[in-house]
């Protein structure tokens, strides 16, 4: 699983926040915020859908099921002009990221993680920057429980030296 190496502009996003953990993962909860309101929303740049972790400064080695982070289901947006009542804003910072595609169930999610952080980020030049990982659900996705879907995985990068 090679990824494709990627240097981005801040992007405008706006959706919903919730704080949680792997153990009691409450990600569906800002979903079923967003998807009822996506109509309003006039200024999107495309349909695809932004799932955003924001960790605390915690390493790989340090992160465990039950560490706390803040998870965001966004959608990006041409400008902050017009903003639907309650939706928070969230700008993606410029930077580098590694952008790999996992294909497969959510329950397979696990082995393309361990696949990035386990086997491919080690032995890259690159380590992990303090930026928000986030996933695109763009055309390919088909839902998170159909074995062909693909999303595409965001992790920020920079080098070692």
């Amino acid at each position: 699983m090679e990824p494709k190496i990627i240097t981005i502009s801040a992007k405008k996003t706006i959706g919903f926040s919730i704080k949680t953990n792997m153990v009691n993962d409450q990600t569906v909860k800002i979903w079923q915020q967003l998807m009822p309101r996506l109509k309003e929303v006039k200024n999107a740049v495309s349909a695809d859908l932004f799932s955003l972790q924001v960790y605390n400064g915690e390493t790989f080695e340090e992160f465990t099921p039950t560490t706390e982070f803040t998870k965001y289901a966004l959608v990006e947006l041409k400008n902050y002009d017009f903003i639907p009542e309650s939706f928070e804003k969230f700008e993606i910072p410029a930077g580098q990221y590694a952008v790999f595609i996992h294909k497969g169930t959510s329950a397979d999610f696990p082995k393309t993680s361990q696949i990035i952080y386990g086997e491919w980020l080690p032995n890259s030049e690159y380590k992990i920057d303090n930026r928000p990982h986030f996933a695109v659900m763009g055309d390919k996705y088909l839902g998170h429980e159909n074995p062909e879907t693909e999303e595409e995985v965001w992790v920020p990068i920079q080098n070692k030296v």
